[in-house]
């Protein structure tokens, strides 16, 4: 393990993190990332590198595509560091994480699974989250200016005998709350009466992190006890735990935990910060740098790798 004065942490992002021309222009700069993109269009059986590049939103947007496409653009930027750099995550980073489907992601870095295995994975997770509850039953909102104290406050008063719990811890200003439509509609409407500055609907497709989505969580048990999963090179920094695991059983059971768990990101930014890192690589994304800063402090310091420039600039700093 990489030791001294700075200790890194890889993480990649989660949904919401997909863009119509994502990879585009990194695919355009170097093969590494073409076959990645390749591989897995090849393990899906389907031209998702085109749907990332051209389009539509729409289709793009389906969870059953962005949760393999924001998993493939994260890894691509990671191997083109990796092999057009010349180093190895395993030398250069203490530990890793990721937000949700970022997870997989996380894991797949750090050789817990190999790509095709990860892509495969995450287009069964997202047509299992799909299935679980139909379309129109279930939401999420995003609470501005809400910690998690007011944020659970709010879901128990708009619950009123239906589902609506918190999905996501992201920092300490943004809580995601998950359920059925009616409690999140309720509690939209009460985030005053909790000192919540205002609540947004999300434009999700299905309630993600909450105990309506127990049908995607069996069908991922079922998934992931076929699955072999290596030990990897680093900690990974689980979401449901907020805390380090290793273990290839330990790291089956939580993924499966994870379906309907919380999300505890701002716990894990703590927490890797307390292990020791100070440096925070996000890969393929920008979203997660901010919250790791206004949950871990300013002291820690962050970067966005999305495009050449950005991996030239960051193989300068490792």
């Amino acid at each position: 393990m990489h030791k001294g004065a700075n200790m890194r942490a890889f993480i990649f992002p989660g949904q919401g993190s997909q863009a119509v021309g994502m990879g585009k222009a990194l695919a355009e700069a170097s093969a590494v990332a073409r076959e990645v993109f390749q591989e897995v269009d090849d393990a899906l059986g389907q031209s998702l590198f085109k749907l990332m590049c051209e389009g539509p939103e729409g289709d793009l947007t389906l969870t059953e595509n962005a949760q393999p496409a924001i998993m493939a653009n994260a890894i691509a930027t990671l191997r083109v560091l990796e092999k057009e750099g010349g180093v190895k995550l395993s030398e250069k980073a203490d530990f890793v994480a990721g937000h949700s489907l970022g997870e997989y992601t996380a894991l797949c870095a750090a050789g817990a699974f190999d790509l095709a295995t990860t892509a495969k994975l995450l287009k069964l997770r997202g047509q299992a989250m799909q299935a679980a509850v139909p379309v129109g039953v279930g939401a999420m909102a995003a609470l501005l200016g809400a910690d998690i104290e007011k944020a659970e406050a709010l879901a128990a008063a708009a619950a009123q005998g239906e589902t609506c719990t918190v999905a996501n811890d992201n920092d300490p200003t943004q809580v995601v709350i998950s359920g059925h439509k009616g409690a999140i509609d309720r509690a939209i409407e009460l985030v005053k009466d909790h000192g919540i500055k205002r609540g947004i609907l999300l434009p999700v497709s299905a309630p993600f992190h909450c105990p309506l989505m127990q049908p995607a969580a069996d069908r991922m048990a079922d998934a992931l006890g076929q699955t072999a999963i290596n030990a990897p090179y680093v900690p990974v920094f689980a979401n449901v735990l907020a805390a380090p695991v290793s273990e290839p059983d330990q790291i089956r059971s939580l993924l499966v935990e994870q379906v309907t768990g919380r999300v505890r990101w701002r716990e894990s930014a703590i927490a890797m910060r307390d292990a020791g890192a100070t440096h925070f690589y996000e890969f393929g994304g920008k979203v997660l740098s901010p919250m790791v800063k206004r949950s871990a402090g300013d002291e820690v310091a962050t970067a966005s790798i999305i495009s050449m420039d950005d991996i030239e600039a960051v193989l300068k700093e490792l």
